[in-house]
């Protein structure tokens, strides 16, 4: 027998005082009533076809003619069906007896069976067969796929379950998150951090009379990290946060919405002080009545009920309403005034020093190599936002280990720019040698045009490398700080570089192909913004011809041109048409008069592919172009050129590569 275990002593040597601990209750074995139910069925059915294993299938005749004549004993009637044993005379090995298919309008059969077996037949009938199986049946399988699907929705205690808030009640330890995390929007994060000490030292701002503000609005583009100061605040709140994104809000039940947010601010209620965040709050908010056909109720009866939840005569006390959106022009007017949103929070894309600080965050955990200057990155990587920035440093080093690499280093950062801003290089594309001289003069096109418009942005690469989907090459330029502002002259040598391409080809080739089908569209784009919106057009004169400001759910192709006339629309044409071709007789002119230079840097591209900035001053050095800071004693500017000069912030790469986002 073996021995108990000893008794258990605090660390004092004495046995602990109380009762003993409670042994767990033994765990009891349980078995689901459905497959008690199922079980059975199986076994009743298993029964009644094994029942039948033991008779052969014979044809209705053949029992009418062995009846007749002797060769059948006995005999059941079940329903549609005969069943019965054979005749000792008839000496059958293997079967014991017979299954018939019986007539439906067989009135003959019982005087029949009278008549020949007297005594030794019966009528059964089966529960197979019978009409309350044949109703219940149906209505079980309906009601066990209903459960089945009712249990991959999810734990559903009854239907009313659908208008219970569907939000996250997320704990301060479960985020890692802090501000100490967020870096490049001080502003912001200081506006956020004054909600957080609100909610956790209330009398500080009581005491002089204020009141805590009952909704804040994060506003900004895609990326920007809106939802990371969300949850920044949520790690630093110390207070309970709802977390749900405003598409949970809508149903294809009516009134499940407006349900769900009375739910949700009765469970922030309770729990108050409390913070509910609401991501993309578009999906919920947008502006009602709008559109030819009105609004949508369902949507209107959700926005509605927030609305009153948040500043009604049953607004909640202690809840503060987070919200982040990058269409705040599609927001109800209503839920943008103060009482509401009392705080609008703009978070821009960064700037130099954010993007600085930004890759600094981003790259803690990264091992850097010497070489590695986050300062020049920053300054490489304008209009990048805090996502593309985090993804620029997670590409550099998986470059860096599917490379074998000890140290993440700066060419990876730099092949990591351009697989982000261009695309995945396609090294193994094939281009027939037509193909690669047409592809480098158009590349040298673009740099040529560009070095030689004093304001332009400095060339850093120049590649025949397909990368993308359609990009054959592309010419990389970065500015040297971030610009908010632009001057009509800068864009108009933005046209001419982009119109670089495509005039290198006329001057070379004299005909054009396809390659510049992308540097066509965002010319056609940009100079169709300077006619109708900045009033760049001195046929159009100081003029906006843009659209609405109000945006319509219809999209711009259903809602015409713009509000002016025909007359109006052939002028807008005529002045985009002006501006375009300006710039590519300017293009044109320049291409022809450096023609060597062209042909040169083409040259230089088709042997290797790839031209640095190195590489492209010096071939302009052999041909009397000196580029701005080239070396001691050069001029600040090349020598004056026709037309209006100087070249646009943040120029992206000017061949048919994607374009970075630029900033403001």
């Amino acid at each position: 027998m073996p021995a108990s275990p000893p008794p258990r002593n605090d660390a004092d040597g004495r046995p602990p005082e109380g009762p003993p601990p409670k042994e767990p209750p033994p765990r009891i074995f349980r078995i689901p009533l459905w497959y008690i139910v199922g079980g059975f069925l199986l076994v009743l059915l298993i029964q009644h076809v094994g029942s039948d294993l033991r008779y052969e299938q014979i044809a209705y005749g053949r029992f009418r003619a062995l009846l007749t004549t002797g060769g059948i004993r006995t005999v059941e009637l079940t329903g549609s069906r005969v069943r019965g044993e054979y005749a000792p005379a008839e000496g059958r090995s293997g079967a014991r007896g017979f299954v018939a298919n019986r007539p439906v309008s067989d009135d003959e059969l019982p005087a029949l069976l009278q008549e020949h077996l007297g005594e030794d037949w019966d009528v059964k009938t089966s529960w197979l067969e019978s009409p309350v199986f044949y109703w219940l049946l149906p209505l079980l399988l309906l009601f066990v796929l209903w459960r089945f699907l009712m249990g991959r929705a999810g734990p559903m205690r009854s239907v009313m379950d659908f208008s219970q808030s569907r939000a996250n009640v997320i704990a301060q330890k479960d985020v890692e998150v802090t501000f100490r995390d967020v870096a490049g929007i001080d502003e912001c994060k200081q506006e956020l951090e004054e909600v957080v000490e609100f909610l956790r030292n209330p009398s500080k701002f009581t005491r002089l009379g204020g009141r805590i503000p009952k909704g804040v609005l994060l506003i900004g583009p895609p990326g920007t990290g809106k939802t990371l100061l969300a949850r920044a605040v949520a790690g630093e709140a110390g207070v309970t946060f709802f977390s749900l994104s405003g598409s949970d809000f809508v149903e294809m039940f009516v009134g499940v919405g407006a349900a769900r947010v009375r739910d949700l601010f009765e469970q922030a209620t309770k729990a108050a002080p409390a913070i509910i965040f609401i991501d993309e709050l578009d999906a919920l908010g947008k502006k009602r009545g709008g559109g030819i056909l009105g609004g949508h109720d369902e949507r209107e009866q959700t926005l509605n009920a927030l609305l009153v939840q948040m500043d009604g005569f049953t607004a909640q006390k202690g809840v503060i309403l987070l919200a982040a959106t990058n269409r705040p022009e599609m927001l109800d007017p209503a839920l943008l005034r103060p009482g509401r949103f009392d705080r609008q929070v703009v978070v821009p894309p960064p700037d130099l020093r954010d993007r600085h600080e930004i890759l600094q965050v981003h790259a803690r955990d990264v091992k850097l190599g010497p070489d590695v200057d986050l300062q020049k990155l920053a300054a490489m990587t304008p209009g990048f936002v805090g996502a593309d920035l985090a993804n620029l440093v997670n590409e550099a080093t998986l470059l860096a280990a599917r490379q074998g690499k000890n140290q993440v280093e700066m060419a990876d950062f730099e092949d990591s720019i351009e697989r982000v801003v261009a695309g995945l290089a396609k090294r193994n594309r094939l281009m027939n040698e037509e193909e690669k001289k047409i592809v480098a003069h158009h590349e040298a096109g673009h740099a040529l045009v560009a070095c030689l418009l004093p304001a332009a942005d400095r060339v850093r690469k120049i590649s025949m490398i397909p990368r993308g989907i359609a990009a054959l090459g592309y010419t990389m330029q970065m500015p040297s700080e971030d610009r908010y502002l632009l001057k009509k002259n800068e864009l108009t040598d933005r046209l001419t570089v982009m119109l670089g391409g495509r005039s290198a080809e006329e001057v070379v080739f004299g005909e054009i192909s396809t390659g510049a089908q992308n540097d066509l569209q965002k010319a056609s784009e940009l100079a169709r913004r300077m006619a109708t919106e900045f009033g760049m057009s001195s046929e159009l004169g100081p003029l906006a011809y843009g659209s609405s400001p109000e945006p319509s759910p219809w999209g711009p192709e259903l809602i015409g041109r713009g509000p002016w006339s025909e007359q109006t629309a052939r002028e807008v044409d005529a002045a985009v048409r002006t501006l375009v071709e300006d710039a590519h007789g300017r293009a044109v002119e320049l291409l022809s008069a450096h023609r060597p230079a062209l042909d040169a840097i083409a040259a230089a591209l088709r042997e290797r592919e790839v031209v640095g900035e190195e590489e492209l001053q010096a071939i302009l050095a052999e041909h009397g172009i000196r580029l701005r800071g080239s070396g001691p004693g050069a001029p600040e500017e090349p020598a004056p050129q026709p037309g209006p000069t100087a070249e646009p912030d943040a120029q992206p790469p000017a061949g048919d590569a994607p374009e970075p986002p630029e900033d403001p």
